[in-house]
């Protein structure tokens, strides 16, 4: 009987103890989901907290505004740039994101004549890429088994596809050129003058949250912060005209073009990512359905792309890994009977589930035609001679 009323008194404790909670602070409890970008608003370079996917909150101004209001609550700096809120999200930052979100939220604040002036509307400001700039950004290739082998026919796809569910093998990654070819939601993607085989691939981008080396994948969710999207844009014309060295193949040339990484439009934090696993994955060209899948076709996952990079060199916080692309890229064999390859005016629209769309349009490149990218060494006085 004793044990019994100790433990309704208990009860009755907790119950009281909860009501001297605050509206705002239960709010910051259970929490509103929000996405985390990089944005212009009033002509600065601001992070900003994404709301609904069409609200921003300008974040150093509302943590001015909340420590004004809040003297009492603790002191936490307004980060600098995504890569600093990476580096001290578990350590203050998202817990002062929580309770500026849970403060609009439980005033009304969000919506009508009660927005104060550091809320905006999405269509209102300049969308920059989330993180500018990651200081690397790794590459899965043929990391789908739709994607695998697709320059074949629908028979040689499938073929491809089978062996590598069979024997999997190791993730191929490549670096990909960050400053420069990352650009934001809107941005125009350049055509590079004298190529013309210039092709798309949607996919989802890793963003890692804390220094990570040989990471196990049991392990590699705690190295995660969040997750973007990633347009893979690839040049498929090889090397260039009379320079056949390296069976043709060229990664550099292929992948790190000007403006060939874009980035965005938001990080979503892995708190409120359901499953990376299970996502859809589509990409139109002047509205027609380019790709259209699912993260359930890569044959390595998220978390093995982490091992396996971890294996090699060391990810920073803000640093990216794009996991791959489905089937239905522009040189598609298997999807759709004939290749194609982007041109000026062609408008791309891509989109992953939960994190949300990338709208771009081609143009051509304004900078002079190449006429030759590469010198031949000087003669010596010896081989002028001969």
């Amino acid at each position: 009987m004793r044990v019994r009323v100790l433990g309704c008194l208990s009860a009755g404790l907790l119950l009281a103890g909860a009501a001297f909670f605050t509206t705002e602070q239960a709010a910051a409890q259970t929490g509103e989901p929000y996405k985390l970008g990089t944005f212009s608003i009033d002509g600065r370079t601001s992070v900003g907290v994404v709301l609904r996917d069409s609200i921003v909150v300008d974040l150093a101004a509302a943590n001015r505004d909340y420590e004004t209001k809040n003297a009492s609550a603790a002191k936490v700096q307004a980060p600098a740039d995504m890569k600093d809120l990476i580096n001290r999200y578990d350590s203050g930052v998202s817990q002062r994101i929580k309770q500026i979100v849970a403060g609009l939220v439980t005033a009304k604040q969000l919506d009508g004549t009660a927005r104060p002036a550091f809320v905006k509307n999405v269509s209102a400001v300049k969308t920059l890429p989330p993180i500018i700039y990651p200081g690397k950004s790794l590459n899965a290739a043929a990391n789908y088994y739709g994607h695998a082998g697709e320059t074949g026919t629908p028979e040689e796809q499938k073929k491809e596809a089978d062996a590598r569910r069979k024997d999997r093998g190791a993730p191929y990654l490549f670096l990909k050129a960050m400053e420069g070819a990352v650009i934001g939601d809107g941005d125009d993607i350049l055509m590079p003058r004298g190529r013309e085989r210039v092709d798309w691939e949607c996919e989802l981008a890793i963003v890692i949250g804390k220094k990570a080396k040989y990471v196990t994948a049991a392990q590699a969710k705690d190295y995660i912060f969040g997750y973007t999207i990633e347009l893979d844009m690839s040049d498929r014309g090889g090397r260039p005209e009379k320079e056949p060295r390296f069976g043709g193949s060229d990664w550099f040339i292929g992948k790190s073009h000007d403006t060939f990484a874009p980035m965005g439009p938001w990080i979503v934090p892995k708190e409120f990512y359901r499953d990376p696993m299970n996502v859809g994955q589509k990409l139109t060209v002047n509205g027609k359905v380019m790709q259209d899948s699912r993260s359930t076709d890569m044959i390595h996952n998220v978390y093995e792309l982490i091992e396996y990079s971890t294996s090699i060199l060391t990810m920073f916080p803000g640093d990216v890994i794009a996991s791959g692309s489905p089937a239905g890229t522009g040189m598609s064999r298997s999807v759709r009977p004939e290749q194609i390859w982007l041109k000026a005016g062609d408008k791309i629209v891509a989109s992953i589930e939960g994190i949300g769309t990338m709208t771009h349009n081609v143009k051509a490149d304004p900078g002079p035609e190449p006429k030759k990218i590469w010198t031949d060494p000087p003669k010596t006085d010896g081989q002028q001679k001969k």
